[in-house]
């Protein structure tokens, strides 16, 4: 559709296999190496951050709105529910549309403009919940 992208992954393994199959370069970066600035229209963070501890997902968001041109939206993802730690050897941080309004007044930098909640997908996890989220900098 013409869009130019940037894309990373925390896994050099991850990006290589990425790499072959979309035919672009997909850089190995964490989400705290993020240091573009004023450089994105929209960033797509789709279950992806919410593996983020929450004093580490402040950061990460604050650098997203850093890297988001002015009015640039950042879609994200996380698991609905009020779990945050380990679970099946990964890392959570889950949310309600309670605990995200409350995390979320430290976020200045990104209004959120829209959120919803969907059903998973995949064929035995239809139980599970999730809360996506639309946001934009401010």
């Amino acid at each position: 559709m013409g869009y130019r992208v940037d894309a990373s992954d925390g896994s050099l393994e991850l990006c290589q296999k990425a790499s072959e199959y979309t035919g672009i370069a997909v850089k190995p970066m964490l989400f705290g190496e993020l240091d573009a600035v004023d450089c994105y229209d929209g960033i797509w963070a789709c279950a992806s951050i919410l593996h983020l501890p929450k004093a580490e997902l402040k950061e990460v968001l604050g650098k997203i709105a850093v890297a988001l041109k002015e009015g640039g939206i950042l879609y994200t993802s996380f698991k609905y529910g009020t779990h945050e730690g380990m679970r099946n050897d990964r890392y959570f941080t889950d949310f309600t549309e309670d605990t995200l309004a409350e995390f979320w007044k430290a976020v200045d930098s990104l209004q959120i403009v829209e959120q919803w909640i969907t059903q998973d997908v995949r064929k035995g996890r239809e139980d599970e919940r999730w809360i996506n989220i639309l946001a934009r900098r401010v």
